[in-house]
């Protein structure tokens, strides 16, 4: 089932209460819903998540949800935190979890797993694909969020990537420079192994820009799909063959010298 609402209370009610007589819904539901992300109200003038179940909302108040059983049903599976640094965390996303939610929930996100694990506010600062696994950085306060987040649009971090492809593909330092969606846009690739008996490689990629699906796009492009891409090649039962595997960037908070790298080369 799923459905909206969006519902202005006429009088003094639990917020918890207004829902459940609006939609019809179980109490145990709305209140598993808000948990989870899916209830919306305005908060100073912004649009918030509102998951306190017993906030009384006055005369006026407009609130929304965004109920969907199947998306609040998921469990997702959780991240692994690498490093605390304070101002900023490192986190190993395995595949298929969010980087961030929707209207519809964030309990299947990194980012609300984070919040959750270190009590702390959490804010993303760059993305990887939800099938892909592998490193990411969160930020814990808005101005390690801003200088994050300018590194990255800055082009001043290097993001190396490990990816299993289909057919034989030799390359070193294979440049692909095919724009994507009319914007610039420029994956190194280079061979670290071939399988000729599963008639896949396995490649790194570096990645100088950051377009939706760079990697899967380009890789595609030359004929060479990741291995489980369902949607520029072709499903695999071990899902997309992906991985986020080093960061190296100079700490615009420190100025000391970064390299994160994974615990693990596998894709597993």
């Amino acid at each position: 089932m799923r459905r909206t609402l969006d519902l202005t209370v006429s009088e003094s009610q639990l917020a918890v209460d207004a829902l459940a007589e609006a939609s019809g819904l179980p109490k145990q539901r709305i209140k598993d819903a808000m948990a989870k992300g899916a209830c919306w109200w305005t908060q100073k003038g912004k649009q918030v998540r509102l998951r306190k179940a017993k906030r009384e909302l006055k005369p006026g108040a407009r609130i929304q949800l965004f109920y969907d059983d199947q998306v609040l049903g998921l469990k997702p599976e959780q991240p692994d935190l690498l490093e605390d640094l304070g101002h900023y965390s490192l986190w190993y996303k395995p595949h298929g979890l969010l980087a961030q939610g929707s209207q519809w929930g964030d309990h299947c996100s990194l980012l609300r797993l984070a919040e959750v694990a270190l009590s702390r506010p959490c804010f993303l600062v760059h993305r990887l694909d939800a099938d892909a696994a592998g490193l990411m950085l969160v930020a814990h306060d808005s101005k390690a969020a801003g200088a994050l987040s300018q590194l990255f649009s800055g082009r001043t971090v290097t993001k190396t990537y490990r990816a299993t492809v289909t057919g034989q593909l030799n390359a070193d330092d294979l440049v692909i420079d095919a724009p994507l969606d009319g914007k610039e846009s420029l994956s190194r690739v280079t061979t670290l192994a071939t399988d000729p008996e599963e008639n896949t490689s396995d490649v790194q990629v570096l990645i100088e820009t950051g377009r939706k699906h760079q990697i899967r796009r380009h890789l595609a492009g030359i004929g060479h799909a990741i291995v489980g891409d369902k949607l520029y090649g072709s499903p695999h039962p071990s899902g997309l063959c992906l991985k986020a595997v080093q960061l190296q960037f100079v700490c615009p908070l420190t100025g000391k010298a970064r390299n994160f790298s994974t615990p693990s080369q596998d894709f597993n």
